[in-house]
């Protein structure tokens, strides 16, 4: 059955790629389940159970459930029952998801295994967290064994009764694809399996941090996918975010590894498994809960030399923060080269081999930004600062691209740092000269950046994921600083002094 069930659904899949219901869909953040990811998808599932209930939820065409009734009908042991529940609220699709569930009893049929199937044309948040305020998934109310899942990517408008909902459920996400999971999660019995397929962003941040101490409290990691180029699992539907494939199980004592897998490809021809120890993909003691994905052995070097570092920006007596200018807020007061009565405005456009090069003359952004009663709360004193961009271009080479503010260099008593921007300071005023110049020499380290990119898939650098991360101590940050004059090392250099000042290699 199932071959000719699954082709089937690609077609349609496809079909709907190549007409305007893509844009329509897009719109909502609902993107099909090629075929082959959703057979991948339902190998994951490792629990035997003579009875099953699988729930999809944002079931599109119902590729995703027909690929595990395929798996389950297909193994030695199958299953005496399967009951599906398929949520999808695009009416356009029900016809389709019909006979999709039409196809799938009759496959089961044929192997002589009792099967059940509803779907539901309701939106999946407002009813889960419906039954769950109701208590109607108590221990005497049936639940399910499986979900499998790609639900929609689009986020929650503030004001929605979509987040009034969650708001009231107590599940604080800001994406429709978290809320989806987590709500998930809460509808399966003890021992019950979750496949999911998201955005790579719930990993680490500040906006999904309830979502993860959530997922990795009531549920136990076995197996996460990563995708080594961002285009290829939804390459015709323009994704370009990083998505993971993870399997996950309710309530059962925490692994010794997890599964840890990755491919170039979505036809998973050459998929590369390895187990990595849990504490490596989850940090022990870490409150923020970051998933850190450690997919090579250069990944396990780069994970045991950063062990080396201990110390928080705390104990350094460092804080990072975002820039205050916002700049199409502060538009009337920005100009576009310095004159009398402003101060300078640093953009990341403004950083040039390691340092701050001010102004610019390429007259892409503004230079500078009036001196008032309104903007002074917008600026700190002069002093020596390291700068970071917020974000970088996907094709850029690192991820994390630091600078140096010199005073020496820019001659004023105030500066602004535009919103576009991170910066280090201590109590909001300059560091001092060598430590400056270490921190930024470290910031911009391959080791840094490697690291940086084990927990995080998209292209923003927040100050919460700088606040987290582990430095040298201030000893050593003032040893490389002593490195750094007045042209910055290239990248080679700076691995080389960091191997050789903090050891990184014994």
């Amino acid at each position: 059955m199932a071959l000719g069930l699954i082709n089937k659904l690609d077609l349609f899949r496809r079909s709907l790629n190549d007409n305007s219901c893509r844009i329509e869909r897009s719109k909502i953040g609902q993107f099909l389940t090629p075929t082959l990811i959703a057979q991948f998808m339902a190998s994951l599932f490792k629990q035997k159970r003579e009875n099953i209930r699988i729930l999809d939820a944002g079931a599109g065409a119902g590729v995703l459930f027909a690929a595990c009734v395929e798996s389950l009908i297909s193994c030695e042991q199958p299953p005496y029952s399967i009951n599906v529940v398929a949520y999808e609220n695009d009416e356009r699709l029900t016809p389709h998801l019909q006979e999709t569930m039409d196809l799938c009893k009759t496959a089961c049929e044929k192997e002589k295994i009792t099967f059940n199937g509803e779907i539901r044309s309701k939106d999946f948040v407002e009813s889960g967290v419906e039954l769950i305020d109701e208590g109607l998934f108590s221990e005497q109310t049936e639940r399910y064994t499986h979900a499998i899942l790609n639900p929609p990517y689009k986020k929650i408008n503030g004001q929605s009764e979509t987040r009034k909902l969650l708001d009231v459920a107590g599940m604080e996400v800001s994406n429709l694809y978290a809320a989806f999971v987590w709500l998930a999660m809460q509808m399966l019995e003890s021992g019950g399996e979750i496949v999911a397929i998201t955005p790579r962003s719930f990993c680490n941040g500040p906006y999904f941090r309830r979502f993860r101490v959530a997922l990795l409290d009531l549920m136990s990691l076995q197996h996460i996918h990563a995708f080594e180029s961002r285009k290829k699992a939804f390459g015709d539907d323009n994704v370009l975010q990083e998505n993971v494939i993870f399997h996950a199980v309710r309530g059962v004592q925490k692994p010794n590894s997890v599964a840890v897998s990755s491919s170039e490809e979505a036809n998973f021809n050459n998929v590369d498994i390895r187990h990595v120890p849990y504490r490596h993909v989850v940090l022990p003691r870490d409150r923020d809960a970051f998933i850190y994905l450690v997919l090579n052995e250069e990944h396990d070097r780069v994970m045991k030399q950063m062990g080396r570092f201990r110390t928080s920006l705390d104990e350094l007596d460092v804080e990072v923060s975002t820039g205050r200018v916002v700049d199409f807020r502060s538009r009337e007061d920005l100009r576009p080269q310095p004159d009398d009565g402003a101060a300078p405005l640093v953009y990341p456009c403004h950083f040039h081999n390691g340092f701050v090069n001010w102004p610019s003359d390429s007259g892409k952004k503004p230079n500078a930004i009036v001196l008032s009663e309104k903007t002074r709360n917008l600026l700190v004193a002069a002093g020596f600062y390291v700068l970071t961009k917020r974000f970088t271009a996907k094709e850029e080479r690192r991820r994390v691209v630091a600078a140096i503010y010199d005073p020496q260099r820019i001659k004023s008593p105030l500066i602004g740092f535009e919103n576009h921007l991170n910066y280090f300071h201590s109590k909001g005023k300059g560091l001092s000269q060598n430590l400056a110049r270490g921190l930024a020499l470290y910031l911009n380290s391959s080791l840094f950046d490697q690291y940086f990119r084990l927990f995080s898939g998209h292209t923003q650098v927040n100050a919460t994921d700088l606040r987290k991360m582990r430095y040298p101590s201030r000893d050593q940050l003032m040893r490389l600083g002593a490195h750094v004059k007045q042209i910055f090392p290239d990248t080679e250099t700076v691995d080389a002094l960091l191997r050789k000042e903090c050891k990184v290699n014994e």
